[in-house]
């Protein structure tokens, strides 16, 4: 899952949202100097990568990136799941519920920046300024994040082809994130009591 995927998946507590937010940024032993909520939210973060890993509705949806992408697909796959979840009238049933929901999210992240790790803070300007998470809705704001991914990366340099990926593939992507995010939404629930009740 990507960005607005671990946002939503935080369930509107805001350490957990940090926590969740910045996980991929924090390594090893790092995690021990964050308050005990923003650990949870690490912990979550890791907890939900897991489980969408290990699904088979994850493992189909990497299949249609891995000719070209190989280790990435699962990256590519990530934010295909971000563009559905955003245009999900299950989760956003209007544009301007995303809207807020993203401006929201920025807003709670921000009162937290002092945790921010710093690789973080500086894409996070980004993602605000930008609006990332609301532009997830759009096929603009997917392959920019795509050619984001191959800007970061080490062994890539091109994102055309998993623009054109995502365009062949598009139906069956999407019944790949139908079959799976009721799945993760039902995990990431039952983790997070898990993790609050110890």
């Amino acid at each position: 899952m990507n960005f607005l995927a671990h946002a939503v998946l935080s369930f509107s507590e805001d350490e957990i949202l940090v926590g969740n937010m910045i996980s991929d940024f924090v390594k090893g032993k790092k995690k021990l100097e964050y308050p005990e909520g923003i650990q949870k939210g690490i912990r979550l973060h890791r907890m939900i990568d897991e489980f969408t890993d290990s699904h088979p509705a994850t493992a189909e949806a990497k299949s249609f990136f891995r000719a070209d992408y190989r280790l990435y697909s699962g990256a590519f796959v990530d934010v295909v799941y971000d563009h559905f979840l955003a245009n999900d009238p299950n989760v956003f049933p209007a544009g301007k519920a995303l809207y807020k929901f993203s401006i929201d999210t920025y807003k709670s992240i921000s009162n937290f920046e002092r945790y921010l790790p710093e690789v973080f803070a500086y894409m996070f300007r980004y993602m605000r300024q930008e609006n990332w998470m609301y532009n997830y809705r759009t096929r603009d704001g997917i392959q920019r994040s795509f050619g984001g991914l191959v800007r970061r990366a080490r062994y890539m340099d091109d994102a055309s082809m998993a623009v054109d990926t995502l365009e062949k593939y598009y139906s069956r992507l999407e019944a790949c994130y139908r079959a799976f995010y009721p799945d993760v939404l039902k995990y990431s629930k039952q983790s997070l009591m898990q993790l609050n009740t110890r």
